[in-house]
């Protein structure tokens, strides 16, 4: 999972995609980076591991400034954690350095498609990226058979199976896409009061949540549509130059459950306020089963607050902030190593000094994938003083891995999908487990028929094995 930020025809990009990262920093922590059209118009760009704050300094932002301008925050998946993988990524045409992109999701078809372009076409890659796979494959349309890039684009996304809401930085033009199935998210904006007709591309914004667009005096106008690409030119309206044929939308219920930031509107839904019904949907799983003066509902913060507080509200019973986190810590789920979550869960969280004495807590957490980090935290709080602990998850037992940008590829590393869930409660030392059940999306979600449930029930709109059999790419041009 990564977030991507853009900011067009307005001087000072560069600073403000700076600060939409920065309010997306929870969907990336190893790395970030920029890319911007300087005042040459060349594209530049700029990357290393760390935090936004600490990458893209006062001098970075100064020598980076442009009027159109990319960024990106990385949290690795399939390709390693280095410096090389990091985004957006930048590549060299034959007239010189105008190109740059950067991506968010995961290209389910992404060693047949490097395979063809290396040996057919000549190229050479620098990364196991797929934001340099995506550039590289529209530069092969584009330049190599000089195909305008407008006709260019839809050939190119049309080769590449999987998720991604991506940015194109093209000489003087900005380009925005998703995939077709909607998997991952991307919102677009405008900076108010810029321009007379906010129609216009200048002052235009984008990024995969719309939390970071009040900061810098944005409006959020729409998504961009599943299978859409528009394009974006200097004193022009912003345009949609192409749109894929439509197919039965895959929003990733993930985004709702874990990834994205409370505050924003993600597949138009307020994220707070689905999390809020999970938990009102798990209190009703419990109805009378959990009762007494010593009960007390505690979230795992800070993604499972808003599920806690459903959960007590439509129990009767008491909130409280029984665990306190460092926020100088990042998100354990999406450290790159299980020594690093380890480490993460003793460094992040802390029980409040003698408030859990007595007292039976109902553990409120909104996702168990490995399963060793909950193991961790329900000791702690036992050890804290708690006579019992009740966990509570709100969302159903990660059964199979994600294809599609969330770090659960190998199906041993799933705990659910080793152990039943009495054993499973019984490694974590819990006196009682429970998920919530898909069916109660049904509920949660209007239009649940549009979401990718395929963690918990591994019905996969597409998966690697689709493309064993088909290595090439068409050439039809």
């Amino acid at each position: 999972m990564c977030g991507i930020a853009g900011v067009y025809g307005v001087q000072n990009a560069e600073r403000l995609v700076a600060e939409i990262l920065f309010a997306t920093q929870h969907r990336g922590q190893e790395s970030c980076g920029i890319a911007t059209r300087n005042a040459r118009g060349n594209v530049i760009a700029h990357k290393a591991m760390g935090l936004v704050k600490n990458v893209l300094t006062e001098d970075i932002l100064s020598y980076y400034s442009g009027e159109i301008s990319i960024g990106h925050v990385r949290y690795p998946t399939s390709a390693s954690s280095n410096i090389d993988n990091a985004q957006p990524f930048a590549i060299d045409l034959a007239e010189g350095p105008h190109m740059a992109v950067c991506t968010n999701g995961s290209i389910v078809n992404y060693e047949q498609l490097r395979s063809y372009l290396e040996k057919e076409a000549g190229f050479t890659f620098l990364s196991d990226n797929d934001s340099e796979l995506m550039g590289r494959l529209i530069a092969y349309y584009h330049v190599v058979n000089h195909i305008p890039i407008e006709e260019a684009l839809p050939k190119a996304l049309g080769q590449i199976h999987g998720a991604y809401a991506a940015l194109l930085i093209l000489r003087d033009k900005m380009f925005a896409f998703r995939d077709p199935y909607g998997i991952r998210p991307m919102v677009m904006g405008h900076l108010v009061g810029n321009v007379r007709e906010e129609q216009l591309s200048d002052g235009t914004v984008f990024a995969s949540e719309g939390c970071g667009f009040g900061i810098i005096g944005a409006r959020e106008i729409r998504k961009v549509a599943p299978g859409e690409i528009l394009c974006l030119q200097k004193g022009e309206p912003v345009r949609t130059i192409a749109k894929a044929p439509k197919t039965p939308l895959r929003h990733c219920v993930f985004e709702l459950i874990y990834f994205s930031r409370p505050d924003s509107m993600t597949f138009d839904e307020r994220v707070w306020d689905v999390r809020r019904e999970i938990g009102a949907a798990l209190a009703k799983k419990d109805r009378d089963e959990l009762v007494g003066d010593d009960l007390v509902v505690i979230p795992v913060p800070d993604s499972s607050n808003f599920v806690a507080q459903g959960y007590a509200e439509a129990s009767g019973l008491p909130f409280g902030m029984g665990l306190l986190r460092n926020h100088y810590v990042g998100r354990t789920f999406i450290n790159p190593t299980q020594r690093s979550r380890d480490e993460g869960v003793r460094q992040k969280f802390n029980p409040l000094p003698d408030y859990f004495p007595g007292k039976r807590v109902i553990l409120v957490d909104d996702s168990i994938v490995r399963g060793t980090s909950l193991r961790k935290l329900v000791r702690m709080i036992k050890g804290a003083g708690a006579k019992e602990v009740h966990v509570r998850v709100g969302s159903p037992p990660v059964v199979s891995p994600c294809y599609y940008g969330i770090d659960t590829p190998v199906p041993e590393e799933l705990i659910a999908n080793i152990l039943p869930v009495p054993k499973i409660a019984k490694y974590m030392d819990a006196d009682s487990l429970k998920y919530m059940d898909i069916e109660d999306f049904h509920e949660i979600l209007s239009n649940h028929q549009d979401y990718c449930f395929a963690c918990f029930n591994g019905d996969y709109v597409i998966k690697p094995a689709d493309f064993e059999s088909n290595p090439t790419i068409s050439t039809d041009f």
